[in-house]
């Protein structure tokens, strides 16, 4: 069985576990990997539920940081192996998986392995499940078995951020707006009611919808309602009874789960809706004096996360979190996925400074 060198460069372990395919689902190859080579160091304490890991310092530092990431990728496409790349004089790790996440992973690995005696007491965690259904999430699991293990002062998942701090998230939403109709010949249309006729005001209210932006805690969050699917109809020639528009909404974490849901109701008042799947945003948390302290240590500028990530399940565990990870997050599930090289120096370069400042 092959092994994992959490001695080597934090470029080599991304290059290393990005050629382990780990698609949601068959996670359990790099997981194995990972809780072999964990359990080799003498100062953690290490749990596995499933293809979740959890490494966990006791050195009994007065302040705990909970650091993540997922080791789970969406679809190969073509794009493992991963290869080095050079696009206008900067180096690329170019592959699947190197944005979403693990070059963040790679980075955890190593420092994990290499901080014996950081500053706070540290939990590592690394999780299966990240992008399908949150019920399968590795961390939804770990949260019910395990919610000791969540405890903390802050924490930092390390999902792509272009090496800069993103604080909080927006929630997501997903909706099935449905209109109904009877069926009838096509050739006697008169005698139905044309379901997908009848849809044509929810693409219009959708087609005027002006999105927010809204600034929470000094951070400017840029919401968005929309249409992502549609489906009707039955055969060519009969009236469809039914047509279904997937709608998804992406709302600022000022709002929570239940007044998004109000918004959509109000949008689309006078249709059927049912929401499909909710997951509330987390507000940056860049108050806490952990986050203060990390964002002036590694220098950035903080910025909004406008995709839904992990934070919002620990700030409504009671812990602030924010993004801080190698890579763009524009390139994430992209078939040209890249993360510049430097990019991955310099987040472990932060992240060490930070945990061993004095």
């Amino acid at each position: 069985m092959p092994q994992l060198d959490l001695s080597a460069s934090s470029i080599d372990l991304t290059r290393t576990i990005c050629d382990i395919p780990s698609v949601s689902g068959d996670e359990g190859a790099l997981a194995d990997l990972i809780d072999a080579a964990i359990r080799e160091l003498g100062h953690l304490e290490v749990y596995r539920d499933g293809d979740t890991i959890v490494a966990r310092t006791m050195l009994g530092r007065a302040q705990r940081v909970v650091i993540a990431g997922h080791i789970d990728t969406v679809p190969i496409n073509g794009n493992v192996p991963t290869r080095q790349v050079e696009i206008d004089g900067e180096a690329y790790l170019w592959g699947r998986g190197t944005v979403d996440m693990k070059a963040g992973v790679a980075v955890q690995l190593k420092l994990a392995a290499e901080l014996t005696a950081p500053r706070v007491d540290l939990t590592w965690m690394w999780y299966d499940h990240e992008e399908v259904d949150a019920d399968l999430n590795g961390l939804t699991r770990l949260s019910r078995t395990r919610p000791d293990l969540f405890a903390g002062d802050f924490a930092i998942l390390g999902e792509p951020s272009g090496g800069q701090v993103e604080g909080g998230c927006n929630g997501n939403m997903r909706v099935m707006v449905r209109t109904h109709g009877v069926r009838a010949h096509s050739a006697r249309s008169w005698i139905g009611e044309n379901a997908i006729h009848q849809a044509a005001p929810i693409l219009t209210r959708l087609t005027e919808y002006r999105a927010r932006e809204v600034r929470v805690d000094g951070l400017d969050y840029r919401e968005g309602l929309n249409a992502v699917r549609i489906g009707g109809g039955v055969a060519g020639n009969v009236i469809p009874d039914l047509c279904e528009v997937e709608v998804n909404y992406r709302f600022a974490p000022s709002r929570d789960a239940a007044g998004a849901e109000q918004h959509v109701r109000d949008v689309f008042a006078g249709f059927d809706i049912e929401i499909l799947d909710v997951a509330a945003g987390a507000r940056p948390g860049l108050d806490a004096p952990l986050a203060k302290e990390f964002v002036a240590a590694v220098g950035a500028v903080p910025r909004p996360k406008y995709g839904w990530t992990d934070v919002a399940r620990f700030s409504a565990m009671g812990v602030p979190a924010v993004n801080y990870g190698p890579g763009d997050p524009a390139l994430a599930h992209h078939d040209e996925e890249r993360v510049p090289l430097a990019q991955i120096e310099d987040v472990e370069r932060g992240l060490r400074s930070w945990l061993t400042a004095s």
